[in-house]
């Protein structure tokens, strides 16, 4: 396991005095990929921390534990996805957008598709995220 203090925590619980369920001075533990606890960095478990074969000072950072944006758009045209490999080789956002990609392209794409055609593309990614 592995314990992470030196951080603000965003646990987005509770509807305390803090903002987004702020806990300052926190601590974390991680056990794999799952967050076994959460919370103030006095409140844990002295059993717990000992368990931890591992430490980690955060450095102040803010940590959003279990936070997974999966912010996506159901409804558009066209696919970037030849986007993605140029940015993963280096080309940044301005680079492609200056030859015609980036948001732009996505705009161009939906507005010159027919609404069957948005249809049919949305059922099929409805149908993945489900």
């Amino acid at each position: 396991m592995k314990l992470w203090t030196g951080c603000t925590a965003a646990t987005m619980q509770g509807a305390g005095s803090q903002p987004y369920g702020l806990i300052e001075d926190a601590a974390l533990v991680v056990e794999g990929a799952c967050l076994r606890w959460v919370g103030s960095r006095r409140s844990l478990p002295p059993g717990l921390a000992q368990q931890c074969d591992q430490q980690h000072d955060a450095g102040g950072a803010l940590i959003t534990p279990g936070l997974i944006d999966c912010h996506t758009h159901l409804v558009y045209g066209g696919d970037r996805s030849q986007e993605f490999e140029r940015r993963s080789h280096g080309a940044s956002y301005e680079d492609i957008a200056n030859s015609g990609g980036g948001i732009a392209a996505t705009v161009r794409s939906t507005r010159s598709s027919t609404p069957e055609q948005l249809q049919a593309q949305s059922q099929a990614r409805l149908r993945c995220l489900l």
